[in-house]
């Protein structure tokens, strides 16, 4: 059955009836109906942390998906289970894959500047300041991208930014 047809609380069963009813109304081929319906699984799944089952929805969901700025946040939702799973390295590359079909995506460029500064930080507990500075040096670029696309947003990183000197 279905994850749409099983969800238990009621956010999820009203966003599932109304993504049935828009998936219903709006033109759209039967592969990108069976897309989103991956993708809203993957979503559900992903909000329960059953990590497992949204990574095998979302790799469907991609199979499927042709249009790239869907294809952007399919992307986006693995780099954050990477992220949760702490598989940086992967979570970096589907950012990346993500911002490459959709570079609107402020919060893609937010999670790898994280990234980037947990590894700077990483990089001074082990003495490393060299590393820590390249590492801290990408985070910024990043935050960067993040401000510049969503002004306003970000204070922490933005004050991060002054702090540091980063900030140009």
């Amino acid at each position: 059955m279905p994850r749409s047809r099983i969800n238990g609380n009621f956010i999820d069963k009203t966003f599932s009836i109304v993504a049935n009813i828009l998936l219903r109304i709006i033109p759209t081929t039967s592969g990108e109906k069976e897309a989103f319906t991956y993708y809203r699984d993957g979503m559900s799944a992903q909000s329960e942390g059953n990590y497992a089952e949204a990574l095998q929805n979302y790799y469907e969901a991609m199979r499927l998906e042709i249009d790239p700025y869907d294809r952007s946040y399919i992307l986006y939702n693995i780099g954050l289970i990477h992220t949760s799973n702490g598989e940086h390295t992967k979570a970096l590359e589907y950012y990346f894959r993500a911002l490459e079909r959709n570079p609107f995506l402020p919060q893609a460029c937010n999670n790898m500047a994280v990234i980037c500064h947990y590894r700077g930080e990483q990089a001074i507990q082990q003495g490393d300041s060299e590393l820590a500075e390249t590492w801290f040096d990408q985070a910024a670029e990043y935050w960067k991208q993040a401000i510049a696309l969503t002004p306003g947003n970000y204070i922490e990183a933005h004050n991060w930014l002054k702090i540091t000197g980063r900030f140009e």
